[in-house]
């Protein structure tokens, strides 16, 4: 697949690193930036990251082939519409977003004749952000879903996977609703739980934790404004997942309010059966 112009809209660590692997692999001519901070666009250009950079988002929009929203997931649905209003027929629009139901919903048919949007997300990422952290291997291997609308055209999905292929990932086809009630098991309750567990150590303890308690809270690293809104926007889903750890929690305190070995080993073993299957995948 070859782009010729490639807009990426937030140049944080998905954003970067989706410039840089495009640049690398020669996927597009030239791959501009948009981002509201100066100091994001001029290390991205520094690094070589971007052939250009632009502040106003319309600006770029027209010049653009395909663009790429990897902002907060609460503003990508109003950048899309926005930027539709200036992009010249035949340009896609996709995102990074962690969560896709609110925002196809919110972009659908609200874009001019010959301008489609095909929502995707990268399952790959850091808590670590900005482009200082871009990699161009960040996507190798690793899994994309995209979520078309049932008015998707085949022509349009397949330039989309092919984008994301062409990155060097691979790519899942699903309904957004479907992969947000999914999300909200294998990726934003995880992260709740980083932030919960870390939120209740006490300043005392700092100096006994090691690297199981590091392990486990190293997502509360990442951004909170950004990990909000994904949270609210997936607020539906991320509740049940919520009410089936309470279910677990409350089988691993029932065992241990009667010293029940027997079942404390059931459950841990069934933990260890998941994390080992998970690691020969």
């Amino acid at each position: 697949m070859k782009i010729n112009t490639l807009v990426i809209v937030g140049v944080g660590l998905i954003g970067g690193s989706i410039a840089l692997a495009a640049r690398r692999r020669g996927v597009a001519a030239r791959v501009v930036g948009v981002d509201r901070q100066p100091d994001a666009l001029e290390r991205a250009l520094r690094d070589g990251l971007l052939d250009g950079a632009y502040s106003h988002l319309a600006a770029a929009a027209g010049l653009a082939d395909l663009l790429v929203f990897c902002t907060p997931v609460d503003n990508i649905a109003a950048q899309v519409i926005e930027s539709a209003a200036s992009c010249r027929p035949g340009t896609l629009l996709t995102d990074a977003g962690s969560t896709k139901a609110a925002i196809v919903r919110e972009v659908r048919g609200r874009l001019p004749a010959g301008v489609e949007f095909v929502g995707s997300h990268p399952l790959a990422g850091s808590e670590k952000h900005g482009p200082a952290h871009a990699s161009a291997h960040l996507l190798e291997g690793r899994l994309v879903v995209v979520t078309p609308e049932p008015d998707t055209t085949d022509n349009t999905l397949s330039q989309i996977r092919d984008f994301w292929t062409a990155l060097g990932a691979r790519v899942q086809v699903m309904d957004a609703d479907e992969h947000d009630r999914a999300l909200a098991l294998t990726s934003h309750l995880p992260h709740l739980l980083s932030s919960a567990l870390a939120g209740i150590l006490p300043p005392e303890l700092y100096d006994l934790t090691a690297t199981g308690f590091r392990d486990t809270t190293r997502l509360a690293a990442g951004q909170p404004a950004l990990w909000s809104a994904i949270f609210r926007a997936n607020q539906t889903h991320l509740l049940a997942s919520l009410d089936r750890l309470d279910e677990q929690l409350r089988r691993f305190r029932d065992a241990l309010l009667q010293g029940d070995q027997a079942a404390l080993e059931a459950l841990l073993q069934q933990g260890k059966q998941v994390r080992d299957d998970l690691s020969h995948r």
